[in-house]
């Protein structure tokens, strides 16, 4: 058996609006989507940092990751570098694992408007 290596893990999101409930709600779905397509458990997890563009204010990601198991997980909130032009109301996620994947089998997660993002990555 191979033994696990730590990765990142990446994806992003966007809301709809700036609400707790669309923060909460893209937040979610980018981390079941990431946790599915990657084949891991919550142990594997072993933290989560979270990045929203200047324009989503309403809510932590962090609560909403609270809110579907991840509150024994390390995270961390931080607001993205507000450059000219860069995509709106979009949440961020970089995600340290466990994984036995080699690094091109991993499957970083694009969603919504935000695929634009990283096209160039394997989905």
């Amino acid at each position: 058996m191979t033994s696990p290596l730590v990765r990142a893990l990446r994806g992003a999101s966007t809301c709809a609006s700036n609400t707790v409930e669309e923060i909460t709600v893209a937040t979610q779905e980018l981390l079941a989507a990431m946790m599915e397509r990657n084949g891991l458990r919550h142990d594997d997890v072993i933290s989560v940092l979270f990045t929203t563009s200047p324009d989503l204010t309403a809510g932590f990601p962090a609560t909403a990751a609270r809110g579907v198991g991840f509150g024994d997980v390390p995270l961390l909130c931080a607001s993205e570098i507000d450059v000219p032009g860069a995509k709106e109301r979009t949440v961020r996620v970089m995600m340290h694992v466990y994984t036995t994947r080699a690094r091109d089998e991993m499957r970083h997660v694009y969603l919504r408007d935000a695929q634009s993002l990283r096209d160039d990555l394997p989905g």
